[in-house]
């Protein structure tokens, strides 16, 4: 069943990857467009910027499940 599951997980993240590297086309016609590179450089800080929140996010669920994990295994004991 793991395998199954694994195996359907690697198929969806290659056969759905075209889609994750495309870009709305009016952004990239304005920023081709643009000499200056100004308008490149602030949408990629936008992203970095909102790629930030779903990081914490997941770090705060590991943190959050290892505090769990470490009292369970201390009542144990």
């Amino acid at each position: 069943m793991m395998k199954k599951l694994v195996w359907g997980l690697l198929f969806s993240v290659f056969f759905f990857s075209g889609e994750a590297f495309a870009q709305c086309a009016m952004c990239r016609a304005t920023l081709e467009t643009e000499d200056g590179g100004v308008k490149a450089e602030a949408v990629n800080d936008g992203i970095v910027y909102l790629m930030i929140f779903p990081y914490l996010l997941v770090a705060f669920a590991m943190y959050f499940s290892y505090r769990v994990y470490k009292n369970k295994k201390s009542t144990k004991s």
